[in-house]
């Protein structure tokens, strides 16, 4: 019998099991021992839950879990989200069968061991991140968050990944991913026969299916505003059959029940035709790999569109321009020399004279803009692009996560011109550019 003055709350069996579960999760992530008391108690624990066993081995991998349990993978769909308590309180049997799930999703993607990594073991940690990106409400290869990004490029760094090139069997079970294919374009010069045959078809598979999912963002609208200085055309199919009918409801004969037209009106068609020029200007240097490459994809994109006139610049200490290749990425990104410093100077003096007509010309300049004693040129060179018209558009860096880092005494001295540094989300800049160029 309990005695009722005893202050000694009574134990929670449910916080319990999830305590077991989450030490047992804390001590693999830092020491790949097993804890025997702690391995047995979340064996217990996840057994009395119905689970297999397999929801605790790190070498299970999630894709393996769920072929062989496919009503688990309902489950893991926003498994860490959090989601309506009507009752007000949660099935608390139902959170401990969460934190299980859980645990299996953080443990397989965080627990990267040591030495070196196969295709294979890579391959496996892309599809637990992808699992662990759907526990957490989000859409799987839409961009990797920072932190999973690093564990990637870690995990690469860890390969032998030349050998892996040269021989056909294992580089066919590589899936691209940036990291792979920063790797890849650091490690290019080093590269030939088989293996190089091996990197450019990898870099070609994921500029071809970024430039697919950007190329579907950069179409939904038309490019191109109406030009109502034209006159429309007087045919047919380019009837205003709705605003002809308004405009004559006066001349409705009841008597009749006949509408007289006195006058038919026509939709304006001809759109402009001055062509209009976007200049992108990309930072090559080492902390900004992301955005060469999702900017050379993206100004390729806008290239394949009807009187957009695309330039392109990537910089370094030194300048390139890549406008010849805007129309094939894989090839510009070849051309590409990652790494080293920076000199905004030299890139705006290469970019300035493609300014033909200020008003029609959108420049996109994506750094960090860590520029040291060459801070004040090139803002003076900025500022003077941007008073003469043209629609200067500063960006940090370009994304799928729209992580950015800018030194802030650019920012602030943007935010006084009106141009202030947007959001690195790869969307927004395209939001930016459909609004400048429709």
């Amino acid at each position: 019998m309990t005695d009722a003055n005893d202050p000694t709350p009574e134990p929670d069996p449910y916080a319990n099991r999830r305590q077991v579960l989450y030490w047992r999760l804390l001590a693999r992530l830092f020491d790949h021992e097993e804890q025997p008391a702690l391995e047995t108690g979340a064996l217990a624990v996840v057994e009395d839950l119905g689970l297999p066993s397999g929801l605790l081995d790190p070498q299970t991998s999630v894709d393996s879990l769920v072929q062989r349990h496919p009503e688990l993978a309902a489950e893991f769909e926003g498994l860490m989200t959090p989601g309506p308590d009507p009752d007000g309180e949660r099935d608390r049997a139902a959170e401990v069968r969460r934190a299980a799930l859980a645990s299996k999703a953080l443990l397989n993607v965080y627990a990267t061991g040591s030495g070196t990594v196969t295709a294979d073991r890579l391959a496996r940690w892309q599809s637990d991140a992808g699992w662990l990106e759907r526990a957490l409400g989000r859409t799987p290869g839409a961009g990797r968050d920072p932190e999973l990004a690093g564990i990637e490029g870690e995990l690469v760094r860890r390969m032998q990944l030349r050998e892996v090139l040269a021989d056909p069997v294992l580089a066919a079970r590589l899936t691209p991913s940036l990291s792979l294919i920063e790797q890849l374009l650091r490690d290019k010069n080093n590269l030939s026969g088989v293996a190089l045959a091996n990197a450019k078809a990898l870099i070609k598979r994921y500029v071809d299916e970024v430039a697919e999912v950007l190329r579907t963002q950069v179409e939904k609208s038309t490019v191109g505003e109406l030009d109502r200085s034209v006159p429309p055309k007087r045919v047919f199919r380019n009837l205003d059959l709705d605003r002809t009918i308004w405009k004559n409801l006066t001349n409705w004969s009841p008597e009749e029940e006949r509408l007289y037209v006195d006058r038919l009106y026509y939709r304006h068609t001809a759109r402009r035709t001055t062509p209009q020029k976007l200049i992108v200007v990309v930072d090559q240097s080492g902390s900004m790999v992301d955005s060469m490459v999702n900017c050379t994809i993206l100004a390729s994109v806008f290239a394949g569109l009807p009187r957009v006139d695309v330039h392109l610049v990537a910089y370094d200490t030194r300048a390139i321009d890549l406008t010849p290749w805007v129309n094939d990425p894989f090839e510009a990104l070849l051309r590409t020399n990652l790494g080293g410093g920076n000199d905004g100077p030299v890139a705006m003096a290469m970019a300035r004279p493609k300014i033909t007509d200020p008003k029609d010309t959108v420049m996109v300049w994506i750094s960090d803009f860590y520029e040291f004693d060459r801070s004040q040129p090139l803002f003076e060179g900025i500022e003077a692009v941007h008073r003469s018209g043209v629609k200067f558009i500063p960006v940090g860096s370009v994304t799928s996560s729209g992580r950015q880092e800018v030194n802030p005494w650019f920012r602030e001295r943007f935010k006084a011109l009106g141009t202030p540094v947007i959001s690195g989300h790869i969307d927004k800049l395209v939001r930016e550019l459909k609004t400048f160029l429709a």
